[in-house]
């Protein structure tokens, strides 16, 4: 039985990552930061979930902030597969919390890597790294070729992570993978991402929760495809015969106003009669668009998204309907 280790486990693609490796008989390893209220209400269910035939999911307390933690469990679990997902990641708030997203964000991979150097473990390694990363770059579709150029903080750290993979992978054989995941969404998808705090708002403002909506930025496009389709592709990067870096993108872009739109109309209701513009939600530099080119992924892994741009706009807004209507 295969062990693989998964920092951010809690998180959205830690989740359906948790899912996808127990269900291929993985024992999933995660490592989790306490708090004083429970925070695994995504990865609850694989406890009870009869299907998974007594493959075990344990979770260990940690930090990525830590190194002599991930270096203890490294060392207890001997994982074949570590997932890097922990960061701080959203985007707006790495403004308010550069030193923090630096340090998280970026340094956090650092010690992931060197801890994997220092013990010896044969560990592959997938490092989470994002299409925020080109920034404005100009020309479209981006691809693994295409230059970075980040806007923000966050997409400063994850450069730094990229090549700090990239070069734990050059100078010490480690096998490690940068998977360049452009925007992804879906029903798990935390509440202040942009998408989600759309469908969210929709679901409160037809049940009449809530009346208004308040957003940043209507006009950035960005490529949108859906999280659990997503993680299948970490998994098929570890599985290759080299390390190497991939695009993961739908080839497509639509604007936040767009989803909105689409978000409301399922909700039944008109966006202009709710939504309004709040400055305070506008990033001091932003990124105006962002297309993928995964073509790469397509040829050597195997992959291309099966979900279209409504069809995940409308598998969240449904989601988040029936929870509010169950008072959730």
């Amino acid at each position: 039985m295969k062990k693989a280790l998964i920092t951010g486990i809690t998180g959205q693609d830690g989740s359906y990552l948790a899912e996808l490796l127990l269900d291929k008989g993985y024992e999933v390893h995660g490592i989790i930061r306490r708090a004083s209220t429970f925070n695994t209400q995504r990865i609850d269910h694989l406890y009870q979930d009869p299907h998974l035939n007594g493959v075990r999911l344990f979770l260990h307390y940690g930090d990525i902030g830590d190194a002599s933690n991930i270096r203890k469990v490294l060392t207890r679990v001997v994982p074949d597969e570590v997932y890097h997902l922990a960061a701080q990641s959203h985007v707006r708030v790495s403004f308010d919390t550069p030193e923090y997203t630096g340090d998280v964000t970026g340094l956090g991979t650092t010690r992931m890597l060197e801890a994997i150097r220092d013990t010896g473990l044969p560990a592959r390694f997938y490092q989470a790294s994002s299409s925020e990363m080109f920034g404005n770059a100009g020309t479209m579709p981006l691809n693994e070729s295409s230059a970075f150029r980040p806007c923000s903080p966050y997409a400063a750290a994850k450069v730094y992570a990229y090549w700090m993979a990239v070069n734990y992978r050059e100078s010490y054989g480690i096998f490690a993978c940068n998977g360049i995941l452009f925007n992804h969404e879906s029903p798990r998808r935390g509440e202040t991402f942009v998408t989600r705090k759309i469908t969210r708002a929709a679901a409160m403002i037809k049940a009449g929760k809530q009346e208004h909506l308040y957003l940043g930025n209507l006009d950035a496009r960005r490529d949108w495809g859906y999280a659990k389709e997503y993680v299948e592709c970490m998994w098929r990067m570890l599985q290759q015969d080299e390390p190497d870096d991939f695009v993961i993108a739908t080839g497509e872009s639509h604007s936040v106003q767009a989803f909105l739109e689409r978000a409301f109309v399922i909700a039944g209701l008109d966006w202009r009669k709710h939504v309004k513009h709040d400055p305070r939600y506008d990033r001091p530099s932003d990124v105006e668009h962002l297309l993928g080119d995964a073509s790469k992924a397509k040829r050597i892994l195997g992959w291309s998204p099966q979900t279209s741009f409504d069809e995940l706009v409308r598998l969240m807004m449904e989601s988040d309907l029936q929870d509010v209507a169950g008072g959730k």
